[in-house]
């Protein structure tokens, strides 16, 4: 799992780590193939599969630090309000 090796899809019928029992409830894998579908297409044979994971886990807790602090700015500034 460490290597990315989880976002690898069934080829010739060989079971991946994908499908493997304890990893069928992830979620996020149409997003993450669609993704690496476009960087691919941009830049045929050069991003590996973690380097897209590494780009989106980045770029998910940026966003997800962004709207934590909105969030908290949102309150403190309603909190003055009443």
């Amino acid at each position: 799992g460490c290597d990315a090796s989880i976002l690898l899809n069934t080829t010739s019928g060989e079971q991946t780590e994908r499908q493997s029992p304890p990893n069928l409830s992830l979620r996020g894998f149409d997003f993450i193939d669609r993704v690496k579908s476009l960087v691919e297409a941009a830049c045929p044979g050069v991003v590996s599969c973690a380097d897209v994971l590494t780009l989106i886990t980045r770029d998910s807790i940026v966003a997800m630090v962004s709207l934590s602090q909105k969030q908290k700015k949102t309150k403190n500034k309603n909190k003055n309000l009443s």
